[in-house]
């Protein structure tokens, strides 16, 4: 999962901080979904109430897939928390937009993908945060099955866990992401959000998640 431009995954971890966004705490770890133990979590829809952030984060957004799908045709946003960062990019590209479900919808059309997308559509999948990367993936496979063309995926944020990676090859899905883990740690001791003893216990962290803090 490749950092398009280093200085602005520098500037949006700087930003996602600011925003507590993301917020770090090594002596009392969050409690992930999963059941793991985390000294970080991250809620990047708060970012979408800091003006500054939001238009921030929607032009490099705009940048990174200009520059890196320039095939696009359209924009899909991983319900939920994709879907304003997706509406945001679609509007400014000027592109169309749909979104997609975790799975069908039990009632009316049944639909999973919300909005219309044509079959050979060459699209670009928006996510917030990336972490195994499994409700992403679920979303391209719902959008191959409709028979569009996922030209890749853009996202905000991943931890950078080598399972992601690993999940992303095996569907041969090209993700990019303004800004990851390693320039978080670096953004975060820069600016005083943590301390040089702090970062070798978040690094341990990242390195084996499962058994962190147990």
């Amino acid at each position: 999962m490749n950092v398009y431009n280093e200085a602005v995954a520098r500037q949006v971890a700087t930003l996602l901080l600011q925003a507590k966004a993301i917020k770090l705490s090594t002596d009392t770890p969050f409690k992930w979904s999963s059941g793991w133990n985390s000294p970080i979590y991250c809620d990047n829809r708060i970012a979408l109430s800091v003006p500054d952030t939001r238009t921030f984060i929607k032009q490099q957004l705009a940048d990174l897939v200009t520059q890196n799908f320039p095939e696009a045709e359209a924009i899909a946003g991983v319900a939920t928390a994709g879907i304003a960062q997706g509406a945001l990019l679609a509007d400014l590209l000027n592109l169309p937009f749909a979104y997609v479900r975790p799975e069908p919808k039990k009632h009316g059309m049944g639909n999973q993908i919300e909005g219309r997308l044509e079959k050979g559509q060459q699209v670009v999948v928006i996510e917030d945060l990336i972490s195994t990367g499994g409700s992403s993936l679920k979303a391209v496979d719902a959008l191959r099955q409709a028979g569009v063309e996922v030209a890749g995926m853009a996202s905000i944020f991943t931890y950078g866990f080598d399972i992601a990676d690993q999940n992303f090859a095996e569907k041969n899905v090209r993700s990019m992401v303004l800004s990851d883990y390693s320039f978080l740690l670096e953004a975060a001791l820069s600016e005083g959000y943590i301390s040089s003893d702090q970062v070798e216990t978040l690094t341990t962290w990242r390195l084996a998640p499962e058994k962190w803090g147990i």
